[in-house]
């Protein structure tokens, strides 16, 4: 979901790099990713690149998680058309380098018909020349950064997201500060070490004061900080109606515990980032009152419980938001081989048909001209520990946006 735009450069030298010095079979009549010599046995092999080791090992454990459950389920069933999914996993292990190493073994060597994951967008990135050199079609589940799929306005043919993007998030939490709390004053307190918040943090100042709020202050934290009380103590002086914070769990906990204990009553919003029980471990019932962030889903929706019931029953564990969205990109995937086919080319293309599909947070379809899923947003609200549905936001197409922005 994050990493920044220097990480971002080097990933993309270093995809380059290998990519000038790999050697892939099948380059031939028959290439390392249109299903090879699978599509006459009894299994249609997919490719799992997460990072299961380093630093984000927390978000890319999960997805696969999430992926392995789709998999299971539709295997449990029979397969598709008699034949099972065979899963093969790698360890993207937190880095660019090893995400395109992963990438290119899964394809040259295990000859997938297709690749889900990495977690991160610098990973994402990473390996998406890999992917569309040998068109074998990539579902990112959780990268929100528009460059996953979509580079100086065209957009990437084999690179597909599960996920909404980070201005659709900013937005909505800018028009929720504004219109549903009244608020006029904000405060932004970003992590410096993360394009996820400092992307996030411009947009949401922008449309917050063009729909007439003002930004007093910005701070900045990094991520592993653990004492945030000096940086809360300005932002007490500012008198904000809200403060923003786009951030992830555990450093989001902390700031939340601080900031009350300091006496800050002023509403604290979020973004997906925020999404995981254990925030409200780490700050505590109390302290959660009165915040509010936006997500892929609400656990109480009745069109979720199917896939909470079915995660907590094979991990005896709750979902997280990663776990999510890994299992909507299997379903993602799933969907396009039943419709289309194992050849790895006519998954792209079912992929970027899928319509009205039900997959785990809900009802998605492919936006063609972005490779983005239509799906709604909601916010979510915390009171004594409990999260409730404040208010959904319904999908809107790239067409219903070009029009609403003509008008």
């Amino acid at each position: 979901m994050f990493f920044s735009k220097k990480k971002l450069r080097l990933a993309s030298m270093i995809a380059c790099g290998i990519l000038a010095s790999a050697i892939f079979t099948g380059c031939g009549g028959d290439t390392a990713g249109n299903g090879g010599d699978k599509a006459a046995g009894d299994e249609i092999v997919v490719g799992s690149n997460f990072e299961l080791t380093g630093n984000v090992a927390q978000y890319g454990a999960n997805a696969n998680n999430g992926l392995k459950l789709a998999i299971k389920e539709i295997n449990d069933a029979g397969g598709i058309n008699g034949k099972k999914i065979k899963l093969v996993e790698a360890d993207a292990k937190s880095e660019a380098a090893e995400a395109v190493n992963a990438a290119t073994k899964l394809i040259s060597d295990e000859k997938v018909v297709a690749l889900i994951g990495p977690a991160v967008t610098a990973n994402v990135i990473a390996e998406s020349q890999v992917a569309t050199d040998n068109k074998v079609a990539v579902i990112a589940p959780a990268a929100t950064n528009p460059d996953v799929t979509v580079e100086k306005g065209t957009v990437k043919p084999f690179i597909f997201r599960a996920c909404f993007i980070d201005p659709q998030q900013s937005e909505v939490m800018a028009q929720f500060a504004r219109k549903d709390l009244s608020a006029n004053k904000a405060v932004l307190y970003l992590d410096s070490s993360s394009d996820y918040s400092k992307s996030l943090g411009k947009i949401f100042k922008e449309k917050f004061e063009a729909d007439g709020g003002v930004v007093v202050m910005e701070e900045a934290f990094l991520a592993k900080d653990q004492d945030f009380k000096a940086a809360l103590t300005k932002i007490q002086t500012a008198n904000a109606d809200v403060i923003f914070v786009p951030a992830y769990y555990e450093e989001v906990g902390k700031i939340i515990k601080q900031a009350r204990e300091l006496g800050i009553t002023a509403a604290i919003l979020g973004t997906d980032g925020w999404d995981d029980s254990k925030v409200v471990d780490i700050a505590g019932k109390d302290a959660l009152n009165n915040t509010y962030f936006c997500t892929h889903y609400f656990e109480g929706d009745a069109e979720v419980q199917g896939f909470i019931n079915a995660y907590k029953g094979e991990y005896n564990a709750e979902p997280n938001v990663f776990a999510a969205l890994g299992y909507d990109a299997g379903k993602m995937l799933i969907n396009a081989i039943e419709r289309g086919g194992e050849d790895s080319e006519k998954i792209r293309d079912s992929i970027e048909t899928i319509t009205d599909l039900q997959v785990g947070t809900g009802k998605i379809t492919m936006d063609a001209a972005t490779h983005n899923p239509i799906k709604g947003i909601v916010v979510i609200e915390t009171k004594d520990g409990v999260r409730s549905l404040r208010t959904k936001i319904a999908p809107v197409t790239t067409e219903d946006k070009e029009r609403s922005e003509a008008s």
